[in-house]
């Protein structure tokens, strides 16, 4: 992918999305000897980057497509990055397929929406399907989590603000769940300044990523073990390990324990509300298994739709943080 085709889609979706906050951790620079940033994408208008990618492509829809109608299967943040899109752009008829178990803060959010909701099974991958299974029934058009070109030009849009406001940049922390986020990220960032290292962040749980580059082959879908971490979980897409196999980020993978960790920093120290998948990108600074000591380092908070009584789980285990 070139260069233009983020800008490109950076000029697409500028009136319907906000260019989010670039925010310095005195926090995190001291505790890392590093000067460490934090892109607050939980400031989006659903609260996740991932109504960048989903604007991107629908804004491209050509008229036959918009009859048919669409269709997504999301954890909850591709969903409403959809929704809000479709909204945004006038489409009228929207399908979203989510797990039984997507968190009722985003649940909430999509029943604002003019939209069908469908609840389907247990696992992203298990909605995924049920999509499929509509689309093939329907005629509807599925619009992929990240598993798609347009879809990632737009996520990486917030690479390219990145480089913006801050072009001396040494590295930025990518949370990895379906790769799309990393893929766009990495490919931008790299056409605008090469020596910047993209570093892949991914829960224990779900370590398809890890897998995918060391085994040469995209993973997915992929059997995770139980993560809070659910915008994470399971597999790596095609098309993001087809950018990135000649030039893959190193991943690193973090434990639920340090997931939490992150996600109640952030709240201390930051007064930031991130959600797990968000949060992430923080854990291995507060361990150490990240060195950016005299570096000036980004950490992309994807999102901040955080479930209440997680969050209350989270303060009640860890009360003398």
């Amino acid at each position: 992918m070139e260069l233009v085709e983020f800008l490109q889609a950076a000029g697409r979706i500028r009136p319907f999305i906000h260019h989010t906050p670039l925010i310095r951790s005195e926090f995190l620079s001291e505790q890392t000897g590093g000067d460490v940033w934090l892109k607050c994408e939980n400031q989006q208008p659903t609260g996740s980057f991932k109504v960048r990618g989903a604007l991107n492509r629908l804004s491209q829809l050509s008229e036959e497509e918009r009859a048919r109608g669409i269709v997504a299967a999301s954890a909850g943040n591709h969903a409403l990055g959809v929704a809000h899109a479709a909204t945004s752009l006038g489409l009228p008829q929207v399908d979203i397929f989510v797990p039984h178990t997507a968190p009722d803060a985003k649940l909430k959010k999509l029943r604002r929406f003019p939209l069908n909701l469908h609840l389907a099974g247990q696992t992203y991958e298990d909605a995924h399907q049920a999509a499929a299974n509509f689309a093939a029934q329907t005629g509807a058009l599925e619009i992929p989590a990240y598993d798609d070109l347009d879809v990632i030009a737009g996520q990486g849009t917030a690479g390219v603000e990145i480089m913006a406001d801050l072009p001396t940049a040494d590295l930025i922390l990518v949370p990895i769940g379906g790769g799309g986020l990393v893929s766009g990220v990495a490919t931008a960032v790299r056409h605008i300044n090469p020596a910047c290292q993209i570093i892949g962040v991914q829960p224990e749980a779900s370590p398809a990523a890890q897998l995918s580059f060391a085994q040469g082959r995209a993973i997915d879908p992929y059997d995770h073990a139980p993560t809070i971490a659910d915008g994470l979980a399971g597999g790596f897409g095609v098309t993001p390990f087809a950018l990135l196999r000649q030039n893959p980020p190193e991943v690193v993978l973090v434990s639920e324990a340090q997931i939490r960790q992150a996600i109640l920093a952030l709240l201390a120290e930051q007064q930031l509300v991130i959600e797990p998948s968000g949060a992430t990108a923080v854990a291995p600074l507060l361990v150490g298994s990240v060195n950016v000591r005299g570096k000036t380092a980004v950490c992309l908070l994807t999102g901040g739709n955080l479930a209440m009584n997680l969050l209350h789980e989270i303060i009640t285990q860890l009360p003398n943080y």
